[in-house]
């Protein structure tokens, strides 16, 4: 479905960088009107650039400062006691440095391994959890540190996953009302949503050591439907416009940096971008980072959205579920992950 016109978004909203800043303090308050106002302003971030920058978004600093002192804690502890969690096939756990290479990417050849570690946390669930005791693929416990080796790490890393959840939810009835939906339309959608916290270390790395078409992480694309990444005090991230151009979002301390993923374009037919981005650290000190991959229920298929296609603009992917398409994007990433025997998997 082309581009649905409506009221013009303000200049104002969008800085220099092109990247466009949502205020959703009126939103959040319920003020009249404030629903439709910034579903405007989200539809034509989505279908223009495919990021945007959201303040007032009523996530208390401290929680986030939380977070980033959780994965400064974690990747300082000794490698044999990161090792000790290593990722496994549910891309649960931790993965080391130079420990993936990005080859799903659009706009470059990836070759090299990205320059950073990470520990991934999925949704926190028990060992007799029905899912867990039935195998299903990314449904399993977390990998943690030994107990009193991090203090309140634990508790600290699911505050903040609960936060984004639910935040990431608040946001749905605006992204249905971009896509001319009902606000409700997402919420069986996404009753129990999977999701993936990434607690990412850029060790610094002297030039001379840095190849030729290496990054901190390559250029890419997100998997998932939306990510929500709090904003680091050491610039790096980097968006490509849809122009080619590549261009740093505007460093508002305190905000989030919201970009749409594949599952998300696939599901919006391409009306909704999914942007390149990357990651060069090129500074000496340490960078951190916390992005927060938002996904749909487990088994819920995704279909073309009904105000995404017509006639003239039929669906051009067939319906996936998490798992399938994760299944295919973290099996040509990641090299700990790869589909056992008749696992389905979805086509990229």
């Amino acid at each position: 479905m082309a581009a649905t016109a409506g009221p013009q978004v303000p200049a104002s909203d969008v800085p220099v960088s092109g990247i466009p800043v949502l205020d959703l303090g009126p939103y959040r308050a319920g003020e009249p009107g404030a629903l439709e106002a910034l579903a405007v302003r989200l539809r034509h971030a989505q279908e223009n650039v495919g990021f945007f920058v959201i303040v007032d978004h009523g996530v208390p600093q401290a929680r986030i400062d939380a977070a980033f002192e959780s994965a400064r804690r974690f990747h300082a502890l000794p490698l044999d006691a990161k090792l000790a969690l290593k990722a496994n096939e549910h891309n649960i756990g931790y993965l080391p440095f130079k420990g993936s290479t990005t080859r799903s990417s659009k706009v470059n050849v990836n070759t090299k391994p990205n320059l950073n570690e990470a520990l991934f946390v999925k949704r926190d669930l028990g060992p007799d959890h029905p899912d867990v005791l039935a195998g299903k693929r990314y449904k399993a416990p977390n990998q943690w540190p030994l107990e009193g080796t991090l203090p309140g790490f634990r508790r600290d890393v699911v505050a903040y996953c609960d936060a984004m959840e639910a935040l990431a939810k608040s946001l749905l009835p605006v992204y249905a009302r971009a896509l001319d939906l009902p606000a409700g339309w997402f919420d069986q959608a996404f009753d129990l949503p999977m999701y993936t916290l990434r607690m990412t270390h850029y060790p610094p790395v002297p030039e001379a050591e840095v190849e030729d078409n290496q990054f901190a992480i390559a250029p890419h694309t997100d998997s998932g439907f939306l990510t929500l990444l709090a904003q680091s005090d050491i610039p790096g991230l980097a968006i490509r416009l849809p122009d080619g151009t590549w261009v740093e979002p505007p460093p508002i301390p305190g905000s989030f940096v919201v970009n749409t993923g594949d599952l998300a374009h696939r599901w919006t037919n391409e009306r909704f971008l999914s942007t390149p981005h990357r990651v060069i650290h090129r500074t000496p000190r340490d960078r951190y980072a916390v992005p927060f991959f938002f996904d749909c229920s487990y088994d819920h298929v995704m279909e073309c959205i009904p105000t995404c296609t017509n006639p003239d603009n039929p669906p051009k992917f067939p319906p996936t579920t998490y798992p399938e398409y994760q299944l295919w994007f973290g099996s040509r990433n990641y090299a700990h992950i790869a589909p056992k025997a008749g696992e389905p998997m979805a086509a990229g």
